[in-house]
């Protein structure tokens, strides 16, 4: 013991005198603070000096038996002096604004300096382990050092300078990891500080507060916290969610743990608006480092997150996404089934992009994959997903070699498919579990098979039984139906043999499975096959007697199962009627299915299933016949206001279908006046059902994107819905009206004309829906105003050939706002007006389309404002001093503009005199002091109104029309329907009782009534 003492007391640096703290010390610190602001090579050399400088000071002591701080009697003058001195250099990086290199630097020197303080404690203490020195927590310089500088920084966080809380909180937050051992008080001091920074109005401050919190996460214990206190992982969580700033909630992503509490959040992410963050999700939380094992999410979680991921549309996120999902294939060594084991390939709409992203970010995997014997005799939905998702693959990228050695020959597939089918149908009367797997383990092959070369003609018999026998079956999963007809579309000689072929299946069910054409079946499809005139008067006669026969059964079992026959045939109709463009008049053999299938379906009112899919094939064969759509489209048109909603989504696109297909003239002429088209487009855009509102918007945008509709009442009606709080939550529709109505304006001049042309009725209406939203979500008048502006914007029209750009919209839109200032005694839209006219582009002077006459009216209604409804606020008053300023600069001819001059011009222009009879009219009055609604707005009120009711109340005259007819399906009767004489009204109020339109289809139809092809 005594040989340590001895020798602690030669290595104790020897004892300095008090002139050292005045007169050496001050010139000793600065430069060594100049050294390490410039570059950090230096820093570990100034911090051992430094730190040398520290222990000469703590050796000059005072005997004392007074004082503050008293030490065995001592008073520790040194230590106080190097601690005040450096925290004095310390404090003159504090107000210096983030992002300056220098003041970085000294904050990392400062961090590092109390790391190696602590370092060198805690090897004087292993040093003096040995010793019998059971005392406990022994302060030393460097701790007293520490604990004061820290304290000193967090009094700084509340400090007004945003640059001094910044400061601050980073050197607190760089000194952590060094501090050590901290008593418990200090510790409480620096969490409730940090708590306090992260609900600082700076990010830059929450940034390193999220981050100090994070690190003083790992130390904290939840069984120690207060009731009712909240842990710093919350405070992470609640950073990670709600901050408004992107840093801020990188920072949170970049320091929380990953456990099941907040796995969920960190998946939310991959939402967030910000795409560094997005990224940053993909590349560092869920890569294979963060998240060894992707299996601790679930399916559903593990689906979203690639779906968001591969469906971003920033390249980097794509990337990242693509890169989380190679690391997934690196754990499973390669091995594709286990790969998609990780997703449910039966029911997922994201396995097949996983998977192609696999493939085209690793193509080595393309060659690992094989296509053994064994692997076609053990199939599973994994493996049959893998093989067809490979062949789609290589045939889009022309990979010819690969897909040769991948697809098996027609023979050996079509015994593939069988067999798998068969096992279908044993697990569906055994009842087993497995028949999802099963179903789609078939339908995987049935798309297989559609890629496949049919040169074999023993392979394409092959397959056109197997395809052409399982549509026969009335245990064939509905899914598969489409994939069936895949099949045969790609065999069959043409689309008349694919109809002739539907069309036997067909009548073989409604007939109870009659062989009608046994031969033709064994034959497979050929060009020698009986005419269509044959066919369809043999399976008109026998499918008529057996479908009368069910039909007038009396026993309930019996009639249901001929309704799932009818329901099970109307699949295979439309699934078949999807697959042909060729008119119905030259495929006679499908004029049997009209009246004994489609019609009876039609007209069926027991079963809305049947009912349902007779429509929507009546649709489709309207698609392909214009005879039969005219003949047809009213019963569509009743069938808007009384179907169900879901209904009325199918009934809504074929209406629009068959608008955008046919000539619009010829398709309603046997239902309405030409000119109520455009009421009936309003009427289906004033649906309440928001599923079929968003249809329509769809099908409305087309025709007028396609020029089919040029009203601008309609355009009016889709900027209003765009706009309104009641389709806030409908997304498809905001969507579809976000991309239509910029690319409307900008692609032509015309288009762009029209909207100028409701531009001021259509902001009245906004204003008022403004007034009226209240709570709800809408943006502000001024916004709305603006976009509409910017969908005038002529520089942003695209260039085509041979059609000049007109380039004085915005000139003749500042005339339109100009007036409304005139008149307008709102204070909100008169400020919101004159915003509008500084976001104008006004042509050159040079331009041909810019009327002397035009310029100068504009002058004349700026003096008018001035006279008769001046601003009364200073910014007011100065926009509009700015915006005559911008005329005068433009165009130099208006500089010797005249009022009495202009006047006398009306003589000879009507325009003109028109203008000064509107400025003349108008009233002079101080309108900021009138409310804020003004006088034209409570005019403008009742019109508004009218029009609005107007809009909602079409239905009866449009429908009521329809119930002229007393037929429900069109007949080949030449007789048209009669339309009454009436033109579409605006009402001021609701019809009184609902309008009933049971339409044609109350009516009994004789057995020999057909439809009109």
């Amino acid at each position: 013991m005594v040989s340590v003492i001895t020798s602690a007391k030669k290595n104790r640096p020897r004892a300095l005198t008090s002139s050292f703290l005045t007169e050496t010390l001050p010139t000793l610190l600065p430069p060594i603070f100049e050294q390490v602001q410039h570059t950090t090579a230096n820093h570990r050399k100034n911090i051992v000096s430094l730190h040398k400088i520290q222990s000469q000071c703590s050796t000059i002591t005072e005997d004392t038996s007074k004082g503050i701080k008293l030490i065995k009697g001592i008073k520790l003058v040194g230590e106080r002096t190097f601690n005040n001195a450096f925290i004095e250099m310390v404090n003159r990086v504090l107000p210096i604004k983030k992002g300056t290199a220098v003041a970085d630097r000294v904050v990392k020197f400062v961090a590092s300096y109390v790391a190696y303080s602590t370092e060198q404690d805690a090897a004087s203490k292993a040093e003096n382990q040995g010793e019998e020195d059971e005392e406990e927590g022994v302060e030393t310089f460097s701790t007293r050092f520490i604990v004061k500088l820290l304290k000193h920084l967090l009094r700084g966080m509340e400090a007004k300078d945003k640059n001094v809380r910044f400061r601050v909180t980073l050197l607190a937050v760089s000194m952590i990891n060094g501090l050590g051992e901290m008593d418990e008080d200090l510790y409480v001091l620096l969490r409730e500080s940090l708590l306090n920074r992260a609900r600082d109005k700076e990010a830059a401050v929450r940034v390193q507060a999220a981050l100090g919190l994070a690190k003083l996460q790992s130390g904290e214990d939840e069984d120690d916290l207060e009731e009712g206190q909240e842990s710093l992982g919350e405070v992470l969580l609640d950073l990670l969610r709600y901050d408004p700033a992107a840093e801020v909630r990188r920072a949170a992503l970049y320091n929380l743990p990953r456990n099941p509490t907040t796995l969920p959040h960190i998946l939310a992410r991959t939402r967030d608006i910000d795409p560094i963050l997005r990224r940053t999700v993909y590349a560092g939380s869920l890569s294979a480092t963060s998240l060894p094992d992707p299996r601790v999410l679930s399916i559903a979680q593990r689906e979203e997150i690639v779906r968001n991921g591969l469906g971003d549309r920033e390249g980097n996120v794509r990337k990242a996404a693509a890169g989380m999902l190679g690391g997934w294939v690196d754990l499973v060594e390669g091995d594709m089934i286990e790969f998609l084991s990780r997703f449910d390939v039966v029911s997922s709409q994201v396995a097949e992009d996983a998977l192609i992203s696999v493939f085209v970010t690793r193509p080595e995997i393309l060659d690992i994959v094989e296509f053994n014997d064994e692997f076609w005799t053990s199939l599973t939905p994994e493996k049959a997903f893998l093989a067809r998702v490979f062949v789609d693959h290589c045939i889009s990228n022309k990979d010819d070699v690969r897909l040769e050695e991948a697809l098996p020959v027609v023979t050996a597939l079509a015994f593939c498919i069988q067999d798998e089918y068969n096992k279908l149908v044993a697990s569906t009367n055994e009842g087993d579990e497995d028949v999802t797997d099963r179903a789609f383990i078939v339908g995987e092959l049935l798309k297989l098979a559609v890629n496949l070369d049919y040169a074999d003609e023993i392979g394409r018999r092959k397959m056109f039984q197997l395809a052409r026998e399982m549509i026969s079956q009335v245990n064939l999963p509905e899914p598969l139906i489409p994939k069936c007809l895949d099949v045969l579309s790609k065999i069959a000689n043409g689309e008349r043999d694919l109809i002739r072929v539907v069309v036997d299946v067909v009548t073989e069910l409604r007939a109870g499975g009659e062989d009608l054409n046994e031969e033709g079946e064994e034959e497979g499809p050929s060009d020698s096959q009986m005419s269509s005139t044959s066919d369809h008067s043999n399976i008109r006669r026998k499918s008529t007697f057996s479908a009368s026969q069910r039909l007038n059964s009396e026993d309930p079992e019996e009639r249901m199962k001929a309704g799932l026959i009818d329901l099970r045939c109307l699949l295979i109709c439309i699934s078949l009627l999807e697959r042909v463009n060729t008119n119905l008049q030259d495929n006679s053999v499908f004029h049997g299915l009209l009246p004994d299938l489609i019609i009876p379906a039609v007209r069926n009112k027991e079963e809305p299933a049947l009912r349902d899919q007779g429509l929507i094939c009546l649709g489709l064969c309207c698609m392909i016949d214009a005879k039969m759509a005219a003949n047809s489209f009213g019963l569509f048109i009743q069938q808007l206001t009384a179907a169900d909603d879901d209904l009325k989504v199918k009934v809504c696109q074929v209406v629009f279908d068959l608008l955008m297909l046919h000539d619009i003239n010829d398709l309603v002429s046997n239902t309405m006046a030409a000119d109520k088209v455009v009421e009936l487009v309003r009427h289906v855009l004033s649906q309440d059902s928001p599923e079929v509102q968003a249809v329509a918007c769809e099908g409305v945008a087309k025709l007028m994107l396609a020029g089919m509709i040029s009203d601008e009442t309609v355009l009016q009606s889709l900027v209003l819905l765009y706009f309104s709080p009641e389709t806030a939550d409908n997304q498809p529709l905001r969507q579809c009206l976000t991309y239509f109505l910029p690319i409307y304006c900008y692609s032509s001049s015309e288009n762009q004309r029209r909207m100028l042309s409701i531009f001021s009725d259509t902001f009245g209406l906004l204003a008022q829906l403004s007034e009226e939203a209240e709570d709800e979500e809408m943006p502000p008048i001024s916004q709305m105003g603006l976009m509409m502006v910017d969908w005038l914007d002529p520089q942003k029209t695209v260039e085509r050939g041979g059609v000049k750009i007109d380039t004085a919209i915005h000139l003749d839109l500042a005339e339109q706002i100009l007036e409304s200032l005139l008149t307008e005694t709102s204070k909100e839209m008169r400020k919101a007006l004159l915003s509008f006219l500084s976001k104008l582009n006004l042509p050159e002077s040079d331009d041909d389309t810019v009327e002397s006459w035009r310029l100068k009216s504009q002058l004349a209604f700026i003096h008018a404002i001035r006279a008769k409804r001046p601003f009364g606020d200073a910014l007011s008053k100065n926009a509009l001093v700015r915006y005559e300023g911008v005329l005068l600069k433009r165009y130099p001819e208006l500089e010797e503009y005249s009022e009495d001059g202009f006047r006398n011009e009306a003589s000879e222009n009507e325009k003109i005199e028109e203008i000064w009879g509107f400025i003349d009219d108008v009233e002079e009055k101080d309108v900021d002091t009138l409310s804020e609604v003004g006088s034209q707005r409570g005019r403008r009120a009742s019109s508004i109104a009218s029009t609005r009711r107007g809009r909602d109340s079409v239905t009866p005259s449009v429908v009521s029309d329809l119930d002229e007819d007393e037929d429900e399906i069109p007949r080949k009767s030449k007789a048209k329907p009669k339309l009454k004489n009436q033109t579409m009204e605006v009402v001021e109020e609701e019809s009184e009782e609902d309008i009933e339109v049971e339409g044609i289809l109350d009516e009994e139809e004789d057995e020999d009534d057909e439809l009109a092809v």
